[in-house]
């Protein structure tokens, strides 16, 4: 790095867990080909809820990717983002003789629904049996911070360490966090987000969730900007990037695959979609602002597409009101569509999908939605080939949160 030149985050590495697939090539095969993985819900336990479709993660394997020494001792979202951030490092080609100081890593990760279905086992045991079945674990597994206490311990991480509690929008949130770090002065961030919410315990906390679709059929269940727009599919997975700093990354050789370039962030009330116009308007100002984007820099837009009328329509304004005439121009999509709303950990995978859009040039197609409502350039059906350079990605949170998040490909970064 030359003097002057400012710090920047860019993402070297990306590893995913999804409905649609585990490992970067799954997703972004199924996620280019719009696959859709929504299915009946098939966890135990869940089948009385009247919740009837999720995305669920199949074929994953936790002990082939996740120490016996680490399973005993952490949940489901965690054996997600473990995983996640292994695959994350191997993709960054970023192994441990390559780590000389251990506290120049930190690891920032955001959940909302924690360890709930080790939480209840243990209960379970405690009900039945008594306080002495009850495993030392049950205090930190089900804990929203233990992904980033474990993937710390796990690579030897000794540098920042956080957690964002933001909402839904934390995903989003946590890679600012991440790129605020290595502004900073820390070389390496793993940053990311997992949710494993098809719990009993964790799907009765969510039965006060309005905006969550009771619809029983799985091409029907989550279609938002339509005009059945009945709600949102819960999922679980999630993702992890591998951010770092830009002169750091490139005299070690590592592709600079995307600069994390802008960012804001902020509140509009639970479930107030009206307000949320508002809200997201600015953050989607905010974030291009500190990128040096113009609302014409746009080439793509990952949605946030909650998926009821009242969230779909505030979200199109927002997009109207911060980009002017070039929101009806820019291509929109939600790929979420395909594996269901895995809270925290969506807004990672939008971000992953956004990060491998710009590379292949192919805008991904929103899965079971055809007949738009609202005046936008929705991208259905097949692929788009594009030219893509910069991305924004959107977030909301049913608590209230909005976040917006800019991209740009390779290492082009504010000249803040």
């Amino acid at each position: 790095m030359t003097a002057g030149e400012k710090r920047r985050a860019v993402v070297t590495g990306i590893g995913v867990v999804a409905p649609t697939g585990v490992g970067v090539e799954a997703y972004w095969k199924a996620t280019a080909e719009g696959v859709t993985a929504l299915g009946p819900i098939t966890r135990e336990g869940c089948g009385h809820f009247p919740m009837r479709v999720a995305g669920e993660v199949r074929g994953f394997d936790p002990q082939a990717m996740v120490e016996d020494t680490f399973l005993v001792q952490t949940d489901r979202f965690s054996h997600f983002a473990m995983a996640a951030a292994q695959m994350a490092l191997a993709d960054a080609r970023l192994g441990r003789g390559d780590l000389t100081d251990p506290f120049s890593v930190g690891v920032v990760t955001a959940a909302g629904s924690g360890g709930g279905e080790f939480g209840q086992r243990e209960l379970q045991k405690l009900w039945a049996n008594g306080p002495k079945h009850v495993g030392p674990y049950q205090s930190i597994a089900w804990f929203y911070a233990a992904s980033t206490g474990q993937i710390s311990i796990r690579g030897g991480f000794k540098g920042p360490c956080g957690v964002v509690a933001s909402d839904e929008a934390g995903g989003l949130d946590a890679l600012a966090h991440g790129d605020r770090e290595v502004r900073r002065g820390t070389d390496t961030l793993v940053v990311g987000a997992a949710e494993a919410p098809l719990a009993p315990y964790s799907m009765a906390c969510q039965l006060g969730y309005a905006e969550l679709s009771r619809e029983s059929e799985p091409d029907r269940a989550y279609r938002p900007f339509t005009p059945s727009a009945c709600g949102f599919v819960p999922a679980e997975g999630g993702a992890v990037l591998l951010l770092e700093e830009a002169g750091t990354a490139r005299a070690r050789g590592a592709d600079l695959r995307a600069t994390v370039a802008g960012h804001a962030a902020t509140f509009t009330g639970a479930s107030q979609w009206e307000k949320s116009r508002e809200g997201l308007a600015h953050a989607i100002e905010g974030a291009l602002a500190q990128a040096g984007c113009r609302p014409g820099d746009v080439d793509v837009v990952f949605a946030d597409a909650l998926g009821t009328p009242e969230a779909d329509r505030a979200e199109a304004l927002a997009l109207a009101d911060a980009l002017g005439p070039h929101a009806r121009r820019v291509p929109v999509t939600a790929p979420k569509t395909g594996t269901g709303r895995a809270y925290c950990g969506s807004a990672v995978l939008d971000a992953a999908a956004a990060v491998l859009a710009m590379e292949h040039g192919l805008v991904p197609p929103t899965p079971n939605v055809f007949d738009v409502c609202h005046d936008l350039d929705l991208v259905a059906g097949r692929a788009r080939p594009a030219e893509l350079r910069t991305a924004l990605v959107l977030s909301r949170g049913l608590m209230g949160s909005n976040s917006a998040l800019v991209l740009r490909h390779g290492a082009t970064g504010s000249d803040e």
